[in-house]
């Protein structure tokens, strides 16, 4: 009976269903594959040494099960970084991701297919000198000339890599034909059958399953899969596969079956908590409000740990003033976590303002892309960024990013009227997360564009002041 891994990359594309994942969404989805025995839980590359760096090694101490994989560029100096981060682990696994066809290699490497064996080498082997879990993902492996494919996995296979995996990036192949090409890969590279071949298969066809269940049969023993990517096959629909023909076809998995369902359900309800039909909607509930419920009797300690829960961590001097003002709106009304956030707000780690909002001119309809135009002023100085975006907010946040030149992860944002009529008032809730830590900015104007652009410098204002 052979074994067939999961290799789950929801973490490392970070979205669900178009939805970003927070800090803490992407920690409770970890311990919940963890949980049903995921084989390997892969992260994204780390881009913000302080941020990803935190995140990786939150999920590292966490995980007792999976195989925790992380994203170990192309370099001796990116392979330490990225083992670092992994290094606590149970089981860490650093991965190398390069293209093998020919426009790939040309068009995102620049680089002739010599040049590309010369790359493979050195981050396989600079990966195999830190872990003793290597793997090397063939991207656009399907489109790649047979040859070339051939002598980049030997490459890899000789420079220390445990798993070899090849991707179907451009999805277009039938289960048949991509039963041909791994029993091809086999025939040409024999050493595969003394390491593990993983596929990752797309299709736009609705066949990713079908190719993974041939890889599967023609001797592939790792597959990649997502939560609620039709692209790529899900656990939820591939595990049954083999629970109910496995057995026949002599193959098994480790994933706890019975649990699957649920947890599968419980991970994609995380990001369904703060989504919306759109982030206009006003006094939209969640489940996250339905949970959190503080009426005037709670003390203290009770909104501290309602606080964390958000993923704030405040000084004692901002938890006194956020529960002087919890106390106030308690008296006429539960408390839940959209209005504790707003608190948070408006109380907490009020500073003096380095970035003044001067003007802000943004332009949007059916017929044009949205534009935006911001001018602010720090320490006397106007700054003015001017981009557009895929709407007239996400110009707006694009703007102002040019003007700071640095992107922080928009862990949530929330917009609400809070007064009736024509010319009600529009409150925008932003948090951003810098270093791992949250920053909420609040924002109030007739213009919800306009509340959305004072929210994002409140918070910004609070991340320059923490720095300094």
């Amino acid at each position: 009976m052979r074994t067939v891994k999961f290799a789950d990359v929801t973490l490392r594309e970070g979205t669900i269903a178009g939805t970003a994942l927070s800090f803490k969404e992407k920690l409770e989805m970890a311990k919940l594959m963890d949980r049903i025995m995921v084989d390997v839980i892969e992260m994204p590359t780390v881009e913000n040494e302080a941020a990803d760096t935190l995140l990786i090694k939150t999920v590292a101490s966490t995980l007792k099960n999976s195989t925790l994989s992380v994203d170990a560029g192309v370099t001796e100096e990116s392979a330490q970084k990225a083992f670092a981060t992994v290094a606590s682990a149970n089981k860490a696994r650093l991965r190398v991701s390069l293209p093998v066809s020919t426009v790939q290699m040309e068009y995102l490497c620049k680089c002739k297919p010599q040049k590309m064996l010369s790359i493979i080498d050195t981050a396989i082997s600079a990966c195999a000198k830190l872990c003793s879990d290597v793997e090397f993902c063939a991207q656009d492996a399907t489109r790649s000339e047979r040859e070339f494919l051939s002598e980049a996995v030997r490459t890899a296979v000789k420079a220390g890599a445990t798993t070899v995996t090849v991707c179907d990036t451009a999805g277009q192949m039938l289960p048949g034909e991509y039963k041909e090409f791994i029993s091809n890969l086999y025939e040409d590279v024999p050493e595969l059958k003394e390491i593990s071949l993983g596929v990752s298969c797309t299709s736009e066809l609705g066949l990713a399953s079908a190719c993974a269940l041939e890889a599967v049969l023609c001797g592939a023993q790792e597959v990649k899969a997502a939560v609620n990517k039709t692209q790529l096959p899900t656990a939820e629909s591939f595990v049954p596969l083999i629970r109910t023909r496995g057995e026949s076809v002599g193959l098994s998995c480790s994933i706890n079956v019975t649990e699957l369902s649920r947890t599968i359900n419980q991970i994609k309800s995380i990001a369904r908590a703060r989504r919306t039909d759109s982030p206009f909607d006003n006094n939209v509930t969640s489940d996250r409000d339905a949970d959190l419920k503080l009426d005037v009797n709670s003390d203290i300690s009770e909104v501290s740990r309602a606080v964390e829960g958000l993923g704030y961590t405040l000084s004692d001097d901002d938890l006194a003033k956020v529960f002087d003002a919890f106390l106030n709106t308690a008296k006429k009304k539960q408390v839940g976590a959209k209005e504790l956030e707003a608190i948070i707000a408006s109380e907490a780690l009020q500073v003096p303002p380095t970035f003044r909002l001067i003007s802000y001119v943004v332009n949007s309809g059916n017929i044009i892309n949205p534009t935006a135009n911001i001018t602010v002023e720090k320490q006397g100085k106007s700054y003015t960024g001017l981009s557009t975006g895929d709407g007239p907010i996400d110009a707006a946040l694009k703007a102002l990013e040019q003007i700071i030149g640095h992107h922080y992860e928009l862990d949530d944002f929330q917009l609400q009227s809070v007064t009736e009529g024509r010319e009600a008032m529009g409150e925008a809730l932003i948090k951003l997360r810098c270093d791992g830590k949250l920053y909420s900015g609040r924002g109030i104007s007739t213009d919800v564009i306009g509340a959305t652009i004072r929210a994002y410098v409140n918070a910004l204002n609070k991340i320059v002041y923490g720095e300094n």
